[in-house]
């Protein structure tokens, strides 16, 4: 078993420090510990590795786009341990099968954990649950759930669903859209800008409102809730609402919401159409203290990959939904780490200790402590890289940050003791084991 040391490396940003890693695990800590392969680390802030509670991996169903071997790929050079796939593929994840095939291909990939989502409700439809118990009991052992892409409407299913999962310490992660409030045409935040664009509009009360009622049903029922993609600053009031008096809610934010604002659909460049829309610029402030406050638990990237067919089109008409994998630690770097508002510490918090913790990960998330699963980042926080697309290991190319240079650079990725990326570039093959 080859032996791994990183020299220098500082974890969470502290004291400077040699790490050995053996069998999977953090064997040691110390200075001058010698190893089969040593990363110069001298410099580096060395992270948990992070996982994500929100990726479209759209396998099965649309591998033109992407692929779990792809997606995993993007997912490890981004810096990432854990991925969580959505539901919303073809055939629908929705079944103790179609999940357990998901888990199966992440681990023939091997660069990162993948974690399959079981949908709410048959096919997605929102009319019957799924079968949320036998995915729960699969081998892919389901803890989320989600109709993400839509809105489970019904009170009453979502109420039957919070229900369903309360015995296996499940998670019902809801897309919050009233879609009697937001309807299929909207593309846009609803205001000023959208009425001048001739865009449909999205009221953000449309995501307001269903998250007060699930906050509300999550009370009722004792079972564990989480929303979605948070765009707004009444939905913080909501979930501050929800937290002081012990509801089990938490919630993520998507790296673009923390830094884009609507103001870039002036171009009508269809590459910043994404559900929920991009808001105003006070909404993306309260989403950034929400997050710096720990009333938004988790960064969580929405990765939703496109082909070209689909997404360049009229924007109107042209698919919701943006790259995110490889871009994320930067863009939370710039909105997050540059303004103050959180040291690397709260980074690890929001993008590894608390996802890992909703989604019951146990070794994922962990402190940087001999015994614990080498499940590493190491980042330098003090280079930049510009967005080439060209240079992705998704499929798809569709990022709203292209050509930006963002700050702290993913340098390498450990994912159950094995460096998986090394100096930014992916150690094996995508799909080999």
């Amino acid at each position: 078993m080859t032996t791994l040391v990183l020299r220098g490396a500082r974890p969470l940003g502290g004291p400077a420090t040699d790490v050995r890693i053996e069998s999977g695990v953090i064997a040691e800590l110390g200075r001058g510990l010698a190893g089969d392969d040593v990363l110069d680390a001298d410099g580096l802030v060395l992270l948990p590795g992070l996982v994500d509670l929100h990726t479209h991996l759209r396998e099965p169903g649309r591998e033109d786009a992407e692929t779990v071997a792809t997606g995993s790929a993007a997912a490890a050079r981004g810096g990432f341990t854990a991925v969580h796939a959505m539901a919303n593929t073809s055939p629908v994840a929705d079944s103790a099968e179609i999940v357990e095939q998901v888990a199966r291909r992440g681990a023939a990939a091997g660069l990162v954990d993948v974690r399959p989502v079981g949908a709410v409700s048959r096919g997605l439809a929102g009319e019957q649950l799924a079968e949320i118990a036998t995915m729960a009991r699969s081998q892919a052992q389901v803890r989320v759930f989600s109709d993400d892409g839509l809105c489970v409407a019904d009170a009453r299913l979502m109420r039957r669903a919070l229900e369903y999962v309360k015995p296996f310490d499940a998670v019902i992660a809801q897309h919050a859209q009233d879609p009697r409030l937001a309807d299929g045409n909207a593309c846009a935040h609803e205001g000023e800008l959208s009425g001048r664009l001739g865009l449909p509009g999205w009221p953000s009360v449309a995501e307001e409102s269903i998250v007060a009622r699930d906050v509300m049903l999550a009370r009722h029922t004792g079972s564990r809730l989480h929303v979605c993609h948070v765009s707004s600053a009444a939905t913080v009031d909501v979930l501050r609402w929800a937290k002081a008096r012990g509801i089990a809610v938490t919630a993520e934010v998507t790296p673009h919401h923390l830094l884009l604002t609507e103001d870039l659909l002036s171009t009508y460049d269809p590459v910043f159409k994404v559900n929920p829309p991009l808001r105003p610029s006070e909404d993306v402030q309260a989403l950034r203290e929400a997050l710096a406050d720990g009333t938004i638990d988790a960064v969580a990237t929405d990765h939703a990959p496109h082909a070209a067919h689909d997404k360049d089109h009229a924007f109107a008409d042209a698919a919701f939904g943006m790259l995110g994998l490889e871009t994320a630690l930067g863009v939370v770097a710039e909105a997050m780490v540059h303004t103050g508002l959180l040291d690397w510490t709260g980074v690890a918090d929001r993008m590894s200790l608390r996802p890992a913790r909703i989604a019951r990960l146990s070794g994922q998330g962990r402190p940087i402590r001999v015994g614990e699963p080498a499940n590493l980042t190491v980042v330098d926080p003090s280079s930049s890289v510009v967005v080439d697309p060209a240079r992705f290991a998704s499929r798809s190319r569709n990022t709203p940050f292209a050509g930006r240079a963002l700050p702290a650079r993913v340098v390498s990725t450990i994912y159950l003791g094995r460096m998986t990326v090394r100096d930014g570039a992916l150690l094996q093959p995508v799909g080999a084991s």
